[in-house]
């Protein structure tokens, strides 16, 4: 693993894996980690528990989410990183959803800071309005809230 940061990190790796709980867990890599960054505070304000050029920890405390990111250059090793080197859409297929944050809001920010919009906020007849907002590394993001529950005819 090539690292590029001297940056003392908040916890030795060791402590940061075994503390983690049971449950689903993302990590992006990504091209420019400050880039990815910027982008999660400024569209969903989420918090960065960390990060340097080579690595970020960050969560959404209202509604219970965290993920990390890495970047490309710490997987110079890995199997995977022959695979994302040269794409461009690295979560083609996949969708990042975020329940209980506001579209509409995430939306604005997101046009305000001159990323990607897919699809503006609309309600869905699934019950959730939502948008579609890319984001650095053109991971497809969707922040949603329920829709109010229709009055019995």
């Amino acid at each position: 693993m090539t690292k590029k940061s001297t940056k003392t990190p908040w916890m030795p790796a060791p402590d940061f894996g075994r503390g983690l709980p049971p449950g689903l867990g993302l990590n992006l890599l990504v091209r420019d980690v400050e880039a990815s960054v910027g982008f999660a505070q400024h569209v969903f304000q989420a918090e960065p528990v960390y990060w340097d050029e080579d690595f970020a920890f960050l969560r959404l405390p209202a509604i219970g989410a965290q993920w990390m990111l890495h970047a490309d250059h710490t997987y110079s090793d890995h199997r995977m990183s022959g695979l994302v080197r040269s794409v461009q859409g690295r979560g083609v297929g996949a969708e990042f959803r975020l329940y209980g944050l506001d579209p509409d809001v995430c939306e604005a920010r997101a046009r305000e800071w001159g990323y990607t919009v897919l699809d503006g906020t609309i309600d869905k007849p699934h019950g959730l309005r939502e948008c579609y907002l890319f984001d650095p590394d053109w991971y497809l993001w969707a922040p949603c809230v329920p829709l109010a529950a229709e009055p019995p005819g």
